[in-house]
């Protein structure tokens, strides 16, 4: 109920102010610098990776920082999240570390491109002495290509997969597009599908569509996120709920 009460003021929120916008030609966009710093923070109703919760369907807190060199389109970064999944697996830690570095461009004015490696780091997991699982850590390569609003992108693990065995060389397809509609707000589409190498129960099929708005002083964000997940391979140890099950998703952010 809470939930829905939420979910009902953040629609409200959404759709509200959009009958007083300015019907005044938008300024010229200001020329970025070379050196380029941001910082990012968010609060989610329950942290989805690939459609699958990593906090046993409870909030999070999230949070990072990235540099880009706008000349080359050269970037790295590193973004932090609390989560749960390691420990409820019978390891440790409760915080998941990303680093990552890559460059991205455009090859036509329609056609832009994305190329980097990704490090998901959870420090301390503890997961290789725990029957059944390997190392948490996980590094992947991706590439992705996308025309005007849509792309498409695929991640390849160079080691084991979120704690699989044997399961280097797993694949992540990405398909997905974001679509600017009137008064600001933007369509999230997303499908995705985990190959989860030598695992093949362990292998599904995701989903998401959402909408996001800039109100200034912070962003909103509220999707439907689904998956066909094995409800066996992916129910939480800790209570035995399923975590890819259809739910919606609301997020507060603010970059700066």
């Amino acid at each position: 109920m809470k939930t829905l009460i939420l979910a009902t003021a953040v629609l409200a929120a959404f759709a509200g102010g959009t009958a007083h916008a300015e019907d005044t030609p938008a300024a010229a966009p200001a020329a970025k610098p070379d050196h380029e710093v941001s910082f990012n923070a968010a609060v989610v109703s329950d942290y989805r990776y690939r459609g699958i919760s990593q906090t046993r369907l409870k909030p999070a807190l999230q949070g990072g920082a990235d540099y880009v060199n706008n000349p080359t389109g050269l970037y790295a970064g590193a973004w932090l999240s609390t989560i749960k999944w390691t420990k409820d697996a019978g390891g440790d830690g409760d915080v998941e570390l990303d680093l990552y570095a890559g460059k991205r461009g455009q090859i036509s004015d329609a056609i832009s491109y994305d190329v980097g490696v990704l490090s998901y780091v959870y420090p301390s997991n503890g997961l290789a002495q725990v029957a059944g699982f390997a190392n948490a850590n996980t590094t992947e390569l991706y590439g992705q290509i996308g025309y005007g609003p849509a792309y498409v992108k695929y991640s390849h693990a160079l080691s084991n997969l979120f704690g699989f065995v044997d399961s280097k060389n797993s694949g992540y397809l990405d398909l997905g597009a974001n679509v600017d509609l009137a008064q600001g707000l933007v369509l999230n589409l997303h499908a995705g599908h985990q190959n989860v190498k030598h695992n093949s129960a362990a292998s599904y099929s995701d989903w998401k569509v959402g909408v996001t708005r800039d109100f200034g002083v912070l962003s909103g964000a509220m999707a439907v996120i689904g998956t066909n997940a094995g409800k066996i391979a992916y129910a939480s140890p800790a209570n035995g709920k399923f975590l890819g099950k259809t739910a919606l998703v609301l997020t507060l952010s603010k970059t700066f």
